[in-house]
């Protein structure tokens, strides 16, 4: 092939223009400890750190590079590519400690790279003369160094060892088929051949131990995750539970075996450099377990559940039995106090745990203990940490699950039809099912824990290149490689924001097509230079060879020219560019056909491949009709609202050329074009967002190479703003929103002035300083390490316990309230959005929604619908699929998980995968950071739902509960309340309530005039039934979540409340007007508690806001004395007055404070404005108590701060720091690079 030069000069080096840096990679664990370290190596000047980190730390060999090399000579090779090995007489010179060691520069990893590829292309013949070869290796060389595009990560670990450095080693097992012979042959080198092969997808029968089985899967499995690669299979062959075996009995069924798979694949990691086993399940919706399989994850997070909180059960009661044994300060003692029947506590501990279901020999065990002089016990708990014990005690943990759905089934489920499930062995109908009970199970599993995903088997098959040869039945774990089962693909993917011209904002369109020319060779040579880790995978290889070329930073691109992510232009955008890569890279396969020849597969499949090529061709031209063999028709490409015409007209000219070329040559490859999540790759290409997908955070943690990270806007914010037509002045202020000032110097609420006045000095300002650049939120610079113990307690006054309480915040205890805070934390730390952001107009806001909400007050976040329409506009031109999670937010319902399968199907996907925020243990809601040892109140528990991500990360609670049985608090012989009368449905209606001392409602009276006996009795002792559980802690909320909107007669209008107009019953009415005169709900009323009032002033708090930790003196004397339900929560102490300010101080205060003036003077700022009266939510006297949280770590604090970020919360498994993104379907650590997938 003639290779020209589009970047580099022939009389230049392939880096001029490139500055290269001596730089230092360093990793630390959350605790301080180094992971990795490595000084003085040369890497790009302009990668960030995090891509200068991914480089060193993964892709660097660590050992075994000797000093010193020499050429081997081969009379068919160029001497510049010959391959080198160690210099055995000049390391023998060397001291012995000088004589290896690992690589120290970038242009070394660059270099073995694109010089193996060289190498072996010149070898197959793929170059015309020496020249296009140089070329060649000096384009590539470019595009590495630019970040322009990358391959997967398997090519970076093995390819290039055994040509540059003479690595080698023992044959692994593998297999390749000599390009030159067509003969198979096992490799007799580790690296040779190396294994560059991201994505597998391997056969199993319904066999247990021979070649191509079960139990050889598992060892196949083992060789590809061991070099970094992932892998699927379908298990659908093997046969159900209860099917007859051939030596007689019944078979264990496919779950037993699946279950084995998964702890297998859990136990292996691959070589110290990438991540955990990645691996897809799948199974044909018609198999006799399906419905086993369906719900397999969804049993496995109960058995979490359960054993989470079975463990903390087990621990409180089983430690209070042995407890009341050790307890002689009683009435009993000697053996009696081991007896239940004298022993009082003891029977009381016996009890507990026996409702707690504790096991009776468990009970008699401690017993035991005690007697024999045992004071407590040690029982293990568990916590739902996705690494934790818990997790690895079950199954199902280590693989994507996914269903193969058929049309037939899908136009089942619309008729409501019955739907068959077939056993393996003999074909027979095995059992009937309601396809909609099947279709029910399938999405609340994915409602419940996020798997399985769908595969939809007819589209994907009515696709398929090579049908003639065998269907298409499983994936790779990313859902991105379908093709034959025992085949491989190697993926590379190209930045597509490197190819903008930032001072015009125009697309590169020739060196887009030039570097997807250059990458699909790339590809192509590995195919050829491979080994493979079975003789079947090897023999299918060579002849499909199947390539998955495909690109990554759409997002960013997207945002850079000032379109949407949801919106017509980007979706338009995103077709063409994928137009033009799928069908670039036909058109070169066919060039590579020409001189070498086809795939030898082409000729049984030239009429099913040029049909799909025609396809792929009509939709490029936008065509809604003429589509060959496809029951569910392509969404075309809009070529009306692409931005860039040009760029429509690119993507008809590359289809055009690609079935030109593809009907006079043939085809080289079977397949061309995935589109991979780009996890590792990703960060070594500095991209903003990776794959498809959009971005997940506005503000992005930029690390520094010293340690540390800070904070920037991410990088295309601005250049979409100025494309937006934003002044530099404008843009700046807008930056400065989201990421704050760095310091309290002149911030509104929090500064340096009001903090002199409170005792800090310049020292200490200047700590606070330096605490805040870095900081998520101004709370965390404001605590005993950044301050210092000896200035907190004495200049402060703050106790050793308040600073030892993790709930304890140390601005609200000096003084500032919350809105104080509030403003400040914008100021200086920034509101990690651009929600609010000055200057920034409201019709742009779309342009910059992120997957997820951003920040702490955030609420904007693309639909789950938006990403499903990008994949739509892109899928009609990928030869495979698309890896990609559609985000859905905890709200969503089974039916929307439902309805996002079908839109898909509907609109021509191939697959799917959702990921409803909250639905893993292991991956708790955005809002909830749960630690088994932090406890929250009643109230947290019930907004955490509705916060925004980042605020609810404030916010701690566990998930699972245990709430001991607390006293009943009596209400005071004389209290207050208030009566409301009204008529609902014609009917009279008057209900009363009582108060404690402090506001909280404590017990309801309800009368109906004229009604009959029986229903005036019935609505009776419903509110004694209802005040009974308010007086022992059962929260209002309860109540009104459970009665509200419940329908009968009485219903209708509402007269005589001012609140509300109309309910659907009594119970209706009496639960929305508690809701809203003790709640504040008023979502609930017909008119806003606010609106009836002569004013609105008010101090502003937002709804959902935690209540200030400095309470009001005079508003607590006021809540005494005032009906909290009756003012609605609209009762405010006003500034005046002071003798009735003094006479209520002197009634509530005196013998707590020393003074009615001290009194005075403590409260002189909190009556400085007007004070909202509120409802504690609980009885002061009624205690929740909990395995839910009592103290905090430092593990906490991390995911806190990880939550904050936008990240997942969870600890990365290889360098343990919690950043851990989502990243197509799988996860990626923007630390270390490591990813659950196989990029």
């Amino acid at each position: 092939m003639r290779i020209a030069r589009h970047f580099t000069k022939a009389d230049q080096s392939a880096y001029h223009g490139i500055s290269f840096k001596e730089s230092t990679s360093e990793i630390r664990n959350p605790d301080g400890s180094i992971v990795f370290r490595l000084e003085n190596f040369d890497a790009p000047e302009h990668w960030s750190q995090v891509a200068t980190d991914i480089i060193a730390q993964k892709y660097f060999r660590k050992a075994g590079i000797a000093a010193k090399l020499k050429t081997v000579e081969e009379e068919t090779v160029p001497s510049w590519l010959w391959r080198s090995i160690p210099d055995e007489e000049a390391l023998a010179e060397l001291p012995e400690n000088e004589r290896y060691s690992g690589e120290t520069s970038a242009k070394q990893v660059f270099r073995r790279l694109a010089g193996t590829w060289v190498y072996w292309g010149w070898k197959g013949g793929y170059f015309d003369a020496e020249e296009d070869a140089k070329t060649f290796y000096d384009e590539m060389c470019y595009m590495l160094a630019n970040q322009m595009a990358a391959p997967n990560s398997p090519q970076w670990f093995n390819t290039g060892m055994h040509w540059a450095y003479g690595i080698d080693g023992p044959s692994q097992g593998h297999f390749y088929v000599d390009f030159e012979t067509g003969k198979m042959v096992a490799s007799q080198s580790a690296y040779e051949h190396p294994q560059p092969h991201a994505c597998f997808i391997q056969s199993v029968s319904d066999d247990l131990v021979n070649e191509g089985g079960i139990m050889d899967l598992w060892i196949r499995e083992a060789r590809l995750f061991k070099y970094g690669s992932g892998t699927g299979s379908n298990f659908s062959q093997i046969r159900g539970s209860e099917e007859p075996l051939s030596g007689g009995g019944q078979s264990s069924g496919l779950m037993s075996f699946l279950k084995i798979g998964d702890r297998a694949a859990g136990a292996i990691k691959s070589g110290g450099t990438t991540r955990r086993a990645a691996k897809m399940v799948t199974i044909d919706v018609d198999h006799p377990d399906i419905e086993n399989y369906v719900n397999w994850k969804v049993v496995e997070e109960q058995k979490v559940a359960a054993l989470v909180a079975g463990s903390k059960l087990a621990d409180i009661h089983l430690n209070a039995v042995i407890a009341a044994c050790c307890d002689e300060n009683g009435d009993v003692a000697g053996e009696d106090i081991f007896d239940p029947r004298s022993n009082k506590a003891l029977k009381k501990a016996i009890i507990g745990a026996r409702k707690s279901h504790i096991p009776e020999n468990y009970i008699q065990r401690v017993i035991q203990f005690a007697k024999q002089g045992y004071t407590e016990i040690d029982f293990k708990t568990y916590d739902t940490d996705w690494d934790s014990e818990a997790y690895l005690t079950v199954s199902g943990q280590n693989s994507n699950n996914s269903v193969r759905i058929t049309n037939d089934f899908l136009q089942k489920v619309l008729e409501d039809g019955e739907w068959e499930l077939i056993r393996r062995t003999d074909g027979g109908v095995h059992k009937r099912i309601r396809a909609r009970e099947l279709w029910d199970q399938i999405g609340f599993a994915a409602w419940a824990s996020a798997d399985p995903g769908i595969q939809f088997d007819t589209t994907i098959n009515e696709w398929h290149t090579c049908p003639n040869s065998g269907r298409i039945n499983a994936s790779n774990p990313c859902s991105e490689y379908m093709f034959l089962d025992d085949t491989a693909c190697n993926l590379a993917s190209i930045n597509l924001l490197n190819f903008r011209n930032p001072e015009d904002g125009s697309f590169d369109i020739p060196g887009y097509e030039h570097t997807i020319r250059l990458w699909t060779v790339v590809l192509e040579i590995s195919v050829l230079m491979a080994q493979f880790p079975s003789r079947e995978i090897a023999q299918l290889s060579y002849e499909f060879r199947t390539l998955g070329l495909g690109y990554a930073n759409i997002g960013g691109l997207l945002m850079a020219g000032g379109m949407g992510y949801d919106s017509d232009d980007g979706r338009a955008l995103a077709g063409a560019l994928t137009a033009i890569l799928t069908g670039t890279s036909y058109a070169t396969s066919a060039e590579m056909a020409e001189e070498l020849g086809t795939f030898p597969g082409f000729e049984d499949n030239r009429d099913a491949m040029l049909q799909v090529i025609r396809n792929h061709r009509r939709a490029a031209y936008g065509e809604d009709k003429g589509y060959e063999g496809l029951t569910i028709k392509p969404v075309p490409l809009d070529i009306g609202n692409c931005p860039d015409i040009n760029l429509a007209v690119a993507a008809g000219r590359a289809w055009d050329r690609a079935l030109e070329l593809g009907e006079k040559h043939g085809y080289r490859n079977a397949q061309a074009s995935v589109i991979a999540p780009t996890g590792t790759i990703g960060l070594v290409m500095d991209c903003d967002t990776t794959g498809i997908e959009p971005d997940f955070a506005l503000v992005k943690f930029k690390k520094l190479a010293g340690g540390g990270y800070f904070k920037i806007i991410n990088r295309t914010v601005p250049i979409g703003l100025r494309t937006l037509g934003y002044s530099a002045e404008e843009i700046e202020a807008i930056a400065n929103y989201a990421v704050g000032h760095g310091t309290l110097m002149g911030a509104p609420g929090v500064n340096h002035d009001r903090l002199r006045k409170k005792g800090f000095d310049d020292a200490v300002l200047a700590k606070v300083d330096e605490a805040v650049v870095s900081a998520f939120d101004i709370k965390f610079a404001f605590n005993r390490y950044s301050l210092g113990d000896d200035f907190c307690m004495k200049t402060l006054g703050l106790t050793d316990a308040d600073l030892n309480d993790p709930t304890f915040d140390l601005l609200a205890a000096i003084g500032f309230t919350q809105d104080d805070i509030e403003a400040a934390n914008t100021f200086c730390a920034g509101a990690m959005t651009l929600e609010g952001a000055p200057h920034l107009k409201e019709e742009h806001m779309h342009i910059f929604d992120c997957a997820n909400p951003c920040g702490k007050n955030g609420k904007r976040a693309l639909s789950w619908k938006s990403h499903i329409n990008m994949l739509a506009a892109a899928q009609p031109f990928i030869s495979g699929a698309i890896s990609k999670t559609i985000n859905m937010p905890n709200s969503a319902t089974v039916e929307e998980c439902k309805d996002a399968y079908q839109i898909s199907w509907q609109l021509g996907l191939k697959a799917n995968a959702l990921y409803r925020d909250g639905s893993k243990l292991s991956q708790p809601l955005n809002s909830q950071i749960l630690d088994d040892d932090v406890e929250d109140t009643e109230e947290a528990i019930a907004e955490i739902v509705e916060s925004p991500q980042a605020e609810k990360a404030k916010v701690i609670a566990e998930r699972i509960v245990q709430r001991m049985i607390s006293e009943r608090s009596t209400l005071p012989p004389r209290r207050k309340g208030y009566t409301q009368k009204a008529i609902v449905g014609g009917r009279k209606v008057y209900l009363r309530t009582g108060e404690y001392e402090n506001g909280t409602i404590g017990e309801i009276f309800i009368d109906m005039h004229k009604e009959g006996a029986a229903f005036r009795s019935l609505m009776n002792n419903f509110a004694i039934a209802v005040s009974i559980g308010l007086q022992y802690g059962v929260p209002l909320e309860e109540f009104v979540e459970a009665f509200t909107f419940t329908r009968f007669d009485p219903s209708g209008i509402v007269e005589g409340n001012d609140a509300i107009k109309m309910s659907t019953s009594i119970l209706d009415y009496i639960f929305r007007e508690l809701a809203v005169s003790y709640l504040g709900r008023s979502d609930l009323a017909h008119v806003e508690p606010a609106d009836i009032l002569p004013d609105a002033v008010g101090r502003g708090n937002k709804e959902g806001n935690l209540p200030n930790a400095v309470e009001d003196v005079q508003l607590e004397a006021a809540k005494r004395l005032a009906s909290t339900g009756y003012v609605r929560s609209n009762l405010y102490v006003l500034q005046g007055g002071a003798a009735t300010a003094r006479e209520i101080v002197e009634d509530t205060v005196v013998g707590v404070e020393s003074t009615v003036e001290e009194a005075m003077a403590s409260i002189a700022d909190a009556v400085s404005a007007p004070s909202s009266l509120t409802g504690d939510g609980s009885a002061n006297s009624v205690t929740v108590s909990a395995a839910i949280t009592a103290h905090s770590n430092s593990k906490l604090d991390l995911v806190r701060e990880a939550r904050l970020q936008g990240y997942e919360g969870d600890a990365c498994g290889e360098c343990g720091n919690f950043t851990l993104v989502r990243n197509g379907t799988c996860l990626k650590c923007n630390t270390c690079g490591s990813t659950s997938g196989c990029s």
